[in-house]
């Protein structure tokens, strides 16, 4: 039961206190490819630790940003004021370390910042792929925990924001997503907190480079670190980097 909650929730020890702690690796704009993570509501970036790993050990650059929120650290501000904020960081970055644009991973609410940030904020001529991690395109019934526990939306809107057919997700469905961008939607049957239906892109006409993965048999939070998962995100990576090469040609 340890196990199984951990796959759902997290390591508390790992995750929770850990907290935001920011590693200087130095490898910003001298990798050919970098990618920007993206945690998700009431965790923390360290829930990226394997996944940096792994990314760095296959070659491409990575950072990931403190989000703020309840006590400093748990991910808990609205997400249209998030999607301003990290466009605002990105731009700095960008001009000081002379990184054109990268790629994003998204889990949770990670995914839906990322998607408000190239839909909404000029990520669209940054970003070159996109992949989430049981992200709830279509918002989760599970939201309505977070709901309960942050008074009703008074401590915490996001949510609500994550409800299903929650206003926001409406707007946010409403803009074409961009079809140069690639947008994979990683997601599995035994997610609890963002069940796979919630999980799964509808593409519209006009959305053209979107696709669905399953993994079966994985945890919310073990998506940001199961091999089998890893994998599939590297092979999302492959592919979008291999386009980006071949439009440059």
């Amino acid at each position: 039961m340890y196990r199984y909650l951990r796959g759902q929730l997290g390591s508390v020890r790992r995750v929770y206190v850990k907290g935001n702690e920011i590693v200087r690796r130095g490898d910003l704009g001298t990798r050919e490819q970098t990618v920007l993570l993206l945690h998700g509501f009431m965790q923390t970036r360290a829930v990226w630790s394997v996944m940096e790993d792994r990314l760095r050990y296959d070659g491409y650059g990575v950072f990931s940003f403190d989000l703020g929120g309840l006590f400093y650290r748990f991910n808990t501000k609205p997400i249209g004021e998030l999607g301003e904020q990290i466009a605002e960081k990105i731009e700095r970055i960008c001009t000081r370390y002379g990184l054109e644009s990268f790629h994003v991973i998204g889990h949770s609410k990670g995914g839906i910042i990322a998607r408000h940030y190239v839909q909404h904020h000029g990520g669209a001529r940054r970003v070159r792929s996109l992949t989430t991690l049981g992200t709830p395109h279509h918002g989760t019934p599970t939201a309505l925990l977070g709901v309960a526990m942050f008074g009703g939306g008074l401590l915490s809107k996001s949510p609500l924001e994550m409800l299903p057919r929650s206003k926001f997700l409406k707007d946010l469905a409403q803009d074409t997503f961009p079809a140069h961008i690639p947008m994979t939607s990683i997601y599995s049957k035994g997610d609890l907190v963002c069940p796979h239906f919630c999980s799964v892109l509808r593409p519209r006409q006009g959305e053209t480079s979107m696709r669905n993965v399953h993994v079966p048999g994985i945890g919310h939070t073990a998506l940001c670190h199961d091999p089998a998962v890893y994998l599939e995100v590297r092979q999302s990576l492959a592919d979008a980097s291999a386009l980006w090469r071949e439009r440059r040609r």
